[in-house]
């Protein structure tokens, strides 16, 4: 591709699951280092990051639902297990037979987290990750509002923004356009991006699957707040705690590295999330809502926090790396010291 970086070359593979476009970088002989990235976008989004030394071999794979990679369907009742197995596949048709470094972001992380449960690996560095407990309907301990884990899922996408990317929409005359919803939140909203490299990825944001079997998924109705349920199908279902669930890789054996990441103007993955039902009824956003004792807004970081200290506390080595006033990709818009944290610990991960 004429628009890629130097240094990095794209891939497209037939692995025993499905074919699969992948970038790669660095030495073909070094430490294989796989970067996963999050929902509604592709392996472009970790162009930055790809600048390897000759140490690691850095490969970004476009995952199932996203980017050139086949349209195969998203089972969402395995939560993020397809994701996790199709990167095996990868590894395998590729020939990688050793453990790998593993980062995931946002969706990536409860990919990787999926990963590291059926297998061993390196390292694990989680960017900004969804929570252990999934994406809304779920309260501090991950119990869910309501036994059916109303308020997340399929239904809760926005409908007009699905539209935009479904039809192309390159324009920025809506805060539901592509290029408003990347540039808002993202990042840091006060991080300029090069507009040459944001054209870019708003082109791979509309390769997104849309629909019941990409995003956001299908979903069922639901007597209660705020009226929908999870369904089968696609990547916002994957993500409702009803099928996503990492809280238990507290349990592995061996314990590999965690490097957690996590910017602290992230407004997708937060206590209070502004994508998530309890926050957006406690705003009057949502009508209806039944109130915090019933729904309460999810604490996301403070899930992870306490789910990464029980990690810790039952022996595994946790380092963590909270960037002040940057936001969701805070690999993307604090480049230097993430970049830095994140060698470091690869090379501290390999002794």
């Amino acid at each position: 591709m004429s628009d890629l970086p130097a240094g990095i070359t794209a891939h497209d593979t037939q692995t025993s699951r499905l074919r699969m476009r992948w970038y790669e970088s660095g030495s073909p002989d070094g430490i294989p280092v796989v970067l996963l990235h999050g929902n509604l976008s592709t392996g472009r989004f970790y162009d930055q990051v790809m600048i390897a030394p000759d140490m690691f071999r850095f490969i970004a794979p476009d995952m199932r639902g996203f980017g050139r990679t086949e349209r195969v369907a998203i089972d969402a009742t395995r939560g993020l297990r397809d994701w996790a197995d199709d990167t095996q596949a990868l590894l395998d048709a590729i020939g990688i037979d050793r453990p790998v470094h593993l980062a995931g972001w946002s969706t990536g992380g409860a990919a990787i987290a999926a990963f590291a449960k059926d297998r061993p690996v390196s390292s694990l560095t989680f960017i900004d990750p969804v929570s252990p407990y999934g994406f809304g309907g779920v309260k501090l301990d991950g119990t869910p509002c309501f036994p059916d884990w109303s308020g997340s899922g399929g239904g809760t996408g926005n409908p007009e923004f699905t539209s935009r990317i479904a039809s192309g929409d390159r324009g920025e005359d809506s805060p539901f356009s592509p290029r408003n919803v990347i540039k808002s939140s993202y990042w840091s909203p006060e991080f300029e991006v090069d507009p040459a490299w944001l054209d870019v990825l708003v082109d791979e944001v509309l390769l997104s699957e849309t629909g019941d079997d990409g995003y956001p998924g299908d979903f069922t109705s639901s007597e209660n707040w705020p009226g929908v349920a999870p369904g089968t199908r696609g990547i916002l279902n994957a993500l409702s705690g009803k099928y996503c669930a990492w809280a238990d890789i507290v349990d592995i054996d061996p314990k590999p590295p965690i490097l957690w990441t996590h910017g602290t103007a992230d407004i997708v993955v937060a206590d209070n999330s502004a994508w998530e039902m309890g926050t957006l009824g406690a705003a009057e956003i949502v009508p209806g809502w039944p109130g915090a004792d019933v729904y309460p807004p999810q604490q996301m970081v403070t899930q992870l926090r306490n789910v990464f200290a029980q990690y810790s506390d039952n022996g595994g080595r946790v380092q963590t790396l909270i960037l002040e006033g940057s936001g969701h990709g805070c690999f993307i818009d604090a480049p230097e010291i993430w970049a830095e944290t994140f060698m470091s610990f690869l090379a501290s991960a390999e002794g």
